[in-house]
């Protein structure tokens, strides 16, 4: 089966849509609640699911809030509509299945059966161990920043097939409303919704392996990585090197 015939499965669909009214999260753009969300869908199912396969579908922009992060910043969130939550929901649950097999064991943040708990566990583990000095990796608005064309470019290393991605794209591309007025999102991966989480952790999985293959011992949690080491010379080096190659990949 191609991916978008197992994305638009009753079996997967039906498992997002238990997902979305379970969470009860805020409405989009359109004003659709979770709660009428049911009695739209079984109406609109056929032309929804078929305007998928087809390529016609167009998610609708996001709605732009900010909430307040610990350093006093804030942090924008994009909200999707209820549908449009529904669908991200459905192309993310088999690419978590396709990824969940090559992620690195060090990775913690929005996996099944691992917690930022996990994380701090892992880390712990490395102190007791002698490893004492601490790189801390935060790739700043990393999640406003992503590079579309290359984030498509990693995916397709797995998910061959090209109506998924279109459709991916099509949510990269999808634009956020703010104070009623709409902007273009060119880059980035909008917080908010199921899939920002999955595709981030798809493009940072190069990062994990990159200081896999370089035999670090680390930590990530979603857009915070850890690296650890026993000197300060090696965090000195190891921080000026992984810099370097997170500028030349990144940017």
């Amino acid at each position: 089966m191609e991916l978008i015939d197992v994305i638009t499965s009753k079996e997967n669909l039906n498992r997002a849509y238990k997902k979305v009214v379970a969470n009860k999260e805020a409405g989009g753009v359109d004003g659709m609640k979770v709660e009428e969300l049911g009695a739209y869908i079984k109406e609109n199912k056929d032309e929804i699911v078929q305007s998928i396969r087809n390529r016609t579908y167009m998610p609708k922009p996001v709605r732009r809030v900010y909430i307040p992060k610990d350093n006093g910043k804030m942090r924008p969130l994009g909200i999707p509509t209820v549908l449009d939550r529904v669908v991200q929901q459905a192309i993310a649950q088999p690419i978590i299945d396709i990824y969940e097999e090559l992620f690195s064991e060090f990775s913690y943040g929005f996996r099944p059966g691992r917690s930022c708990h996990d994380a701090i566990k892992q880390a712990l583990e490395y102190l007791n161990e002698g490893y004492e000095w601490v790189i801390d990796i935060d790739i700043e608005q990393f999640f406003d920043k992503v590079n579309h064309d290359k984030l498509i470019q990693i995916l397709r290393e797995q998910v061959n097939d090209s109506t998924t991605l279109n459709l991916i794209r099509k949510y990269l591309k999808a634009g956020a409303m703010e104070k009623g007025l709409e902007k273009a999102t060119t880059s980035g991966v909008p917080q908010g919704g199921p899939l920002s989480v999955v595709l981030s952790n798809v493009y940072l999985d190069k990062l994990d392996k990159e200081l896999e293959q370089r035999g670090l011992r680390f930590t990530r949690y979603a857009d915070d990585t850890m690296v650890f080491t026993k000197s300060e010379k090696a965090a000195n080096r190891v921080m000026k090197s992984i810099t370097d190659w997170i500028e030349r990949i990144f940017s």
